[in-house]
């Protein structure tokens, strides 16, 4: 396990009473309790992400202004907001797509700001898209070990002599992988064609693969788009399942408000690039400001 990851206590999880229902796709309804992680010293524990005064601009348009969060570790936030608000504009510039105008980026208290994409996985943030990036013309297991590249110790003469130490670790690597497909139900399509995958098996891989690369906060851009109920019902059951099993932060942007309204603690909202709103789920969707965002001036 990386340093950086060992002075960090591992958050416990306790059930709240607070218990939503979740439709099926077989017309049965589930029962889904909503599960707080804390930081057994919370008053102690620094954020884990921190991000301060984040503006960025495409020219003469202002696509994220003065954005400002805490992410704790163990937490499971949302961020909402309606289409071209700046919602994936701040992923890309949390993980290195594009270099903020304005403001401060820092995992574990070190900077990201000016990090290149591959820099800051390896520091600790990994990510899915809202349009699913595979290689279609690999197989399951290979798209989730290609992620094991930034973890990679040996070097390039190892690899072209093919040594022992090669060998170990490749090894090591495709178990890993086997281990992560066993979790998400995927072992026995290994050796499938990513492309030949259903849709809701496809997004499994992704987030297989930004766990391969042993993140300490995972961020999911609309993991739930073009999902079924069902489907839906089964992805909020594995988010829930990633963060306690792997005990990591998630940070998740999704527009089927039923996902984010039964597993996010706290969710913010932003309209313009501009944050408009940040509470619990309930008092989000009560907000005056996130309605009219939604909505417009005629819901009032």
């Amino acid at each position: 396990m990386p340093a950086d990851k060992q002075h960090r206590t591992q958050p416990t999880s306790t059930p709240t009473a607070d218990s939503r229902v979740v439709g099926r796709a077989d017309g049965r309804e589930r029962t889904h309790e909503r599960t707080q992680v804390q930081c057994p010293q919370r008053p102690q524990c620094p954020p884990l992400l921190q991000i301060r005064g984040l503006t960025h601009w495409f020219g003469g348009l202002r696509a994220v202004h003065n954005h400002n969060l805490d992410l704790e570790e163990g937490e499971l936030v949302g961020l909402i907001g309606p289409n071209g608000a700046g919602k994936t504009t701040i992923f890309n510039l949390v993980t290195g797509v594009y270099k903020p105008t304005e403001g401060e980026i820092a995992l574990n208290g070190d900077s990201l700001v000016g990090l290149r994409p591959h820099q800051i996985t390896a520091k600790g943030i990994g990510r899915t898209f809202q349009t699913i990036r595979l290689w279609n013309e690999l197989t399951v297991l290979d798209n989730v070990r290609i992620a094991h590249a930034s973890r990679i110790e040996y070097g390039l003469l190892d690899s072209i002599l093919r040594s022992p130490r090669y060998w170990a670790e490749e090894r090591q690597i495709k178990e890993r992988a086997m281990e992560l497909l066993a979790v998400f139900g995927l072992e026995g399509q290994a050796h499938e064609l990513a492309k030949n995958l259903p849709y809701g098996s496809q997004r499994r891989v992704e987030i297989a693969r930004a766990l391969t690369t042993e993140p300490q906060v995972l961020l999911l851009d609309e993991p739930a788009a073009g999902m079924n109920p069902g489907e839906i019902g089964d992805l909020l059951d594995l988010i829930q399942q990633i963060r306690q099993d792997f005990g990591i932060t998630i940070w998740i942007i999704e527009h089927q408000m039923r996902v984010i309204m039964n597993i996010c603690e706290r969710i913010k909202v932003i309209d313009f690039g501009t944050t408009i709103a940040e509470g619990t789920p309930t008092e989000i969707q009560n907000n005056p400001k996130v309605i009219k965002a939604y909505l417009g001036e005629e819901a009032f």
